[in-house]
């Protein structure tokens, strides 16, 4: 029987990670911040971790972004002050960048702004989106990503409202529906894409999907995230390669010799019945992309050595 995930409090560490968090500042106890790091633990760690393995995980968070964004999330006053100082400005300027029009990022950025605080409250609760933030990149790079997809979540709603005949006048052409593949994939091939995805930090999964998924530029991406083409292209290189390590090491574990494992990577996608675009977005409330079959390709391969930007 497999051991449950070990607690944060049963470590031993919790005194030392809680007083580097700052959380005292916000009124989060120390059970209560063990809590959050217990459910941070379980997401992305093995069930059977040992408490040496646990702590090393939860030392390298952000405990103090992680304390501050959870206690603006339960509404403490002083955390979103904080926050208010450290980001607001930030986020105006993420959204000028992705934009490029002053009117529609200050809209974007106070409609993020009231999202993270949690306005749209159904049944008298408050619901932020920064319960998603688990410490494992920087708050704002976890911001930046989460611009980037509700701006993309924008365009796609606008697109959405121009008629059929406006889009048949502009030349749109529209496919016939993929009829479902028949699963043929290896269970432990799954189990170990699915392991490996989710040690990704958001943002690096957003790369992914942008990339992978919904075939957008190396540029448009760079936009989205204010960063370098260059650097785009380099991340994608570095997570391409990362994670078909991981899933190697993954199938290994799980009792494939090399070339069996290496045989199992060349599975065609599309006969997995894990939902990669799902994964991809899993750390947010609204996804950027919308559902469907992700196209066969080699995660290891890049266009045929080309760096045009363009998935296949």
């Amino acid at each position: 029987m497999t051991k449950p995930a070990q607690s944060v409090l049963a470590t031993g560490s919790a005194a030392t990670l809680y007083e580097r968090s700052g959380a005292a500042a916000y009124a989060l106890d120390i059970e209560q911040f063990a809590a959050i790091l217990d459910e941070i633990v379980r997401k992305y760690l093995l069930q059977n971790a040992s408490a040496e393995h646990t702590s090393e995980f939860c030392a390298g968070l952000r405990l103090e972004e992680l304390a501050l964004a959870r206690a603006c999330a339960a509404g403490n006053e002083r955390a979103w002050q904080d926050f208010i100082g450290r980001y607001r400005q930030k986020l105006h300027n993420m959204a000028l960048h992705i934009t490029r029009d002053g009117a529609h990022a200050a809209e974007l950025a106070d409609s993020l702004f009231a999202d993270l605080y949690g306005v749209n409250a159904r049944d008298s609760a408050r619901r932020s989106k920064l319960v998603f933030y688990t410490g494992r990149g920087s708050l704002e790079g976890w911001l930046r990503t989460v611009m980037a997809q509700e701006f993309i979540n924008r365009y796609r709603k606008q697109k959405r409202t121009v008629s059929l005949d406006e889009q048949t006048e502009e030349g749109a052409q529209f496919a016939a529906p993929v009829p479902e593949p028949v699963c043929t994939a290896d269970p432990r091939l799954e189990a170990a894409t699915d392991e490996a995805l989710a040690e990704l930090s958001s943002e690096d999964r957003f790369t992914l999907a942008s990339y992978y998924l919904d075939g957008r530029t190396l540029a448009e991406i760079a936009r989205a995230l204010g960063l370098h083409e260059s650097s785009v292209s380099r991340r994608l290189d570095r997570l391409s390669t990362g994670l078909r390590k991981r899933i190697l090491a993954g199938l290994r574990t799980q009792g494939m010799s090399h070339a069996q494992a290496a045989e199992a990577l060349e599975t065609d996608v599309r006969d997995l019945r894990l939902n990669l675009r799902s994964r991809l977005m899993q750390d947010s409330q609204t996804k950027a992309f919308p559902g469907g079959t992700v196209p066969a390709r080699d995660p290891g391969q890049r266009d045929g050595g080309k760096n045009d930007g363009k998935g296949e």
